[in-house]
């Protein structure tokens, strides 16, 4: 695709745009981006009674044992922090989870896909480990009260579930042991000093440290599931903040997906890749640069308003040549860490908003840069859309860019962000990402 034709400004200033990779095509009318961003319309906030130990939902710390057994928790000692694998039920309380790992109690692709469509098993090491959570009274009971709650909320009567023994209530929790569906779910649910339920702790709301910390714990789950289960081909990665973006709790989490296909996007992403290599760079961001819509860099990582997405969008490319967040030095993850922090930062927590991961699968020879987009979930694409198959985006790209870029200058004042070039300092020179140069780990 030429990509000079990639978007059009009309003479009323409507922008037209076609995505590069599937070729979907946005419409976005000036003016009706006008309003603040933020998910307007609900109720108003309530106060809050703020408790030591949280408990405003299943998430929060004093719950532990409303959800599955942990695979790993971050615990801090002293300046450091350490991760525990496998915490035994009866150790759930003896320390403060920074943040946990927990299988996803209602899977997106189950256990029963893996083990009908390929005869997976659970590994030696999560067969041991479900063994040894199951020998303890603890364990079992745990285990069982989360079964209870799980078939409960599947519509199964009390008098059913006290006629399942432990046998086959237990044959039910190898989901919690090998499961490919997963969460990572940060400590706090308030903002501290929170004074109303609208207080939530959002991304932008955690230091650059902690951000830092919630991406490597992220990744480091995202090669478990890889080496625990041989049929995945993709760990889909993704971040639904707030109810309008499809979250299930307004609790901070990621979750992660392993699938045995790429998913349409990535297919697009690599079809086009194969007919240019150099296309991330050309139809991306040299793109976006030479038609001022990025936001901000930093020495790994590039932050711009991309175009032809159904919704508001941010987008965050590695310069590394690594493909697989797995394969970037630390320094590299923590310039892609700062930059998602600094997004969701000046986006704010009362917008609704998905992040997404893209990266290049375990069994592609294709050559795709980590990157990431942040989608606004500002609009609700409607019956015109679905009659046209173009949709029409609330906001034009400027008019995004010109939302976020003063308010990346007033957190920097701030002192918030920081190590980064905002709009008019970015150096953008032709062709920054170095993904073509790329030797990967395997």
């Amino acid at each position: 695709m030429d990509h000079l034709r990639l978007m059009t400004i009309m003479p009323d200033g409507t922008v037209k745009q076609i995505n590069p990779f599937t070729g979907t095509e946005v419409w976005a009318v000036p003016g009706r981006g006008n309003r603040p961003l933020g998910n307007g319309g609900g109720a108003p906030p309530k106060p809050i009674e703020r408790h030591a130990v949280e408990d405003y939902c299943n998430f929060c710390a004093a719950h532990y044992l409303s959800t599955p057994p942990e695979k790993a928790r971050l615990v801090q000692e002293g300046p450091a922090y350490r991760t525990i694998d496998h915490v035994a039920a009866a150790d759930l309380f003896k320390s403060h989870a920074v943040m946990r790992r927990i299988p996803n109690l209602f899977e997106i692709v189950t256990i029963d896909y893996w083990e009908k469509n390929y005869g997976y098993r659970l590994s030696d090491r999560n067969r041991t480990w479900k063994e040894q959570y199951l020998s303890t009274p603890e364990g079992q009971s745990h285990v069982r009260r989360v079964l209870e709650i799980k078939l409960a909320a599947m519509g199964r009567s009390k008098e059913e579930l006290s006629r399942l023994d432990n046998g086959a209530l237990f044959r039910m929790a190898d989901a919690f042991f090998g499961g490919a569906h997963e969460l990572i779910i940060m400590d706090r649910h308030y903002r501290p000093n929170a004074q109303s339920d609208a207080d939530l702790l959002a991304s932008g709301d955690l230091s650059t440290d902690e951000h830092d910390r919630y991406c490597a714990f992220t990744i480091s789950a995202i090669q478990d599931i890889y080496a625990q289960n041989r049929y995945v081909r993709y760990v889909a990665v993704f971040q639904n903040w707030l109810r309008a973006a499809g979250a299930s709790f307004d609790h901070l989490h990621k979750q992660l997906v392993g699938l045995d296909d790429w998913g349409n996007a990535l297919k697009a992403q690599s079809t086009a890749v194969r007919e240019n290599p150099n296309v991330f760079n050309e139809a991306v961001v040299n793109f976006a640069a030479y038609n001022n819509l990025v936001v901000a860099e930093n020495d790994y990582a590039v932050t711009f308003v991309e175009i032809g997405h159904l919704y508001p969008t941010l987008a965050i490319y590695s310069k590394s040549q690594r493909l697989r967040p797995w394969e970037h030095l630390p320094e590299e993850v923590r310039g892609m860490s700062d930059m998602m922090h600094a997004c969701h930062a000046a986006m704010g927590s009362t917008v609704s908003s998905n992040e997404e991961w893209y990266y290049l699968p375990v069994d592609s020879v294709d050559r795709i840069p980590w990157h990431i987009q942040i989608r606004l979930r500002v609009n609700n694409p409607a019956g015109f859309e679905g009659g046209t198959r173009i949709y029409i985006n609330p906001m034009t790209p400027y008019e995004l860019r010109d939302k976020i870029v003063p308010r990346l200058y007033e957190l920097r004042q701030r002192k918030v962000i920081s190590g980064m070039r905002i709009a008019e300092e970015c150096v953008l020179r032709p062709n920054p990402l170095r993904y073509y140069q790329a030797r990967t780990a395997g």
